[in-house]
């Protein structure tokens, strides 16, 4: 019967979270946000990685899985947008807040699809940037992309394509930008956020002049229409939004040269606090303020 294996993977996966203390599993519930055409965005209540689904009579298209925990109820988001199976996951990146309910997707007959950087960085452990540098254990082997590309993929899925392609290195070096072409709908992962400064991640390829080259081409791509879903932040975006958050690029770039032109040190750059008028709109998440970009941002000018 249509769906029994989904069922029996959301009744399996609900029981092990009702074990998990109620403040703990409310972390793990999402908002779900219409985009555009057949696009939802699951906004997580963590704020982490933001969810894409595309739904249609040929079956779900998932862009990141969450952490492992979140899944159960991710399931249920699905569940409540279509009966269709989920067919397809494409990861935008490394971290575990997009990739770390892979191995559960792929249990079940998901195919998971990223860039062949992604699949290389599974085969050893993780770091992620924010608080100075946080190591995680190596993926389980079920986590890994079955299907990875070098510079561009497509799917003709639901009446349309699903172009995914290789951006400039940015956040990592893996980024994947994935373009709903019928939906008009663009899902560009932590390239693009709207609740926080810019995570560059140098030790996983990432670049923050790269950044800019990235949401230059994102920016290109988009018509007055065209519906944005970032990697972090509420609610889906459009074509201004990202013109504001490359202003946001400019404009830091522009305050930390300043300070390579006069010849100061990254610690007389952060004593001055460049970014004050900023950190009320952009500097709220403490686990990665300006104290954390800046220093980046230097080296790359400075190299």
């Amino acid at each position: 019967m249509k769906k029994t294996r989904w069922n029996l993977m959301r009744v399996s996966l609900l029981c092990a979270a009702l074990s998990c203390h109620l403040s703990f599993a409310q972390q793990w519930t999402f908002t779900p946000h219409p985009v555009q055409g057949q696009l939802y965005m699951l906004e997580p209540a963590n704020t982490n990685g933001n969810v894409g689904v595309m739904v249609g009579e040929d079956g779900v298209l998932l862009v990141d899985s969450h952490f492992q925990p979140a899944v159960p109820q991710l399931l249920e988001e699905v569940a409540a947008l279509t009966d269709e199976d989920i067919k397809f996951l494409v990861n935008t990146h490394i971290h575990p807040d997009h990739i770390g309910g892979n191995s559960l997707f792929a249990d079940y007959g998901v195919t998971i699809v990223a860039h062949d950087l992604v699949r290389v960085q599974m085969l050893k452990e993780l770091r992620v940037p924010r608080r100075g540098g946080t190591f995680f254990p190596m993926p389980d082997p079920g986590s890994r992309p079955v299907l990875t590309y070098t510079d561009a993929i497509s799917f003709h899925l639901n009446g349309e394509e699903v172009q995914v392609f290789h951006a400039p290195p940015a956040h990592t070096g893996g980024d994947s930008f994935v373009y709903f072409t019928g939906s008009d709908v663009l899902h560009l992962g932590d390239v693009f956020r709207t609740n926080m400064y810019p995570i560059v991640d140098h030790y996983n390829g990432g670049s923050f002049l790269g950044m800019i080259e990235a949401m230059g081409l994102a920016i290109g791509m988009a018509g007055p229409d065209t519906k944005v879903i970032p990697g972090h932040g509420q609610e889906p975006s459009d074509r201004q939004g990202m013109i504001d958050y490359q202003n946001l690029l400019f404009s830091l770039r522009d305050r930390v040269q300043e300070f390579v032109d006069r010849g100061a040190s990254v610690e007389q750059m952060l004593a001055a606090r460049p970014t004050e008028d900023l950190d009320a709109r952009w500097g709220g998440v403490p686990s990665w303020t300006a104290v954390d970009l800046l220093p980046i941002i230097f080296q790359e000018l400075t190299r």
